[in-house]
């Protein structure tokens, strides 16, 4: 069982997945933009950030025993994510709509440090 604490590290951890995973798909269409410097420059600066604090959380869970296994889309609105613990796996319903609009915010907050 996932305490609260740990629950929120791994929603951010979740988020911050997420994020590095649209930023990195997105990076290749930046090159096709008459101001493609700028933007790569951009994104790479914000890839490098996420990911640190990426890797910070994923250093925490793993001392927690805790491990995201894997996501299994239910349907065009829901994934489960699959988690191991030190106890028995847990599996964790996100609706895909927020998400996406918690993982904007996100970037958007990394965006306006």
């Amino acid at each position: 069982m996932i305490n609260s604490e740990d629950r929120t590290v791994l929603h951010e951890f979740i988020k911050l997945d997420m994020a590095i995973r649209s930023l990195q798909q997105d990076y290749a269409s930046l090159e096709k933009l008459k101001m493609s410097e700028v933007y790569i420059n951009i994104v790479a600066n914000l890839l490098k950030d996420i990911r640190n604090d990426f890797h910070k959380q994923r250093r925490f869970l793993t001392k927690k025993n805790i491990a995201v296994v894997k996501w299994v889309k239910i349907d065009q609105y829901f994934s489960d994510v699959v988690i191991r613990t030190a106890g028995e796996d847990e599996v964790l319903r996100y609706a895909q709509s927020v998400l996406k609009s918690q993982v904007e915010e996100l970037i958007n907050s990394y965006l306006s440090r």
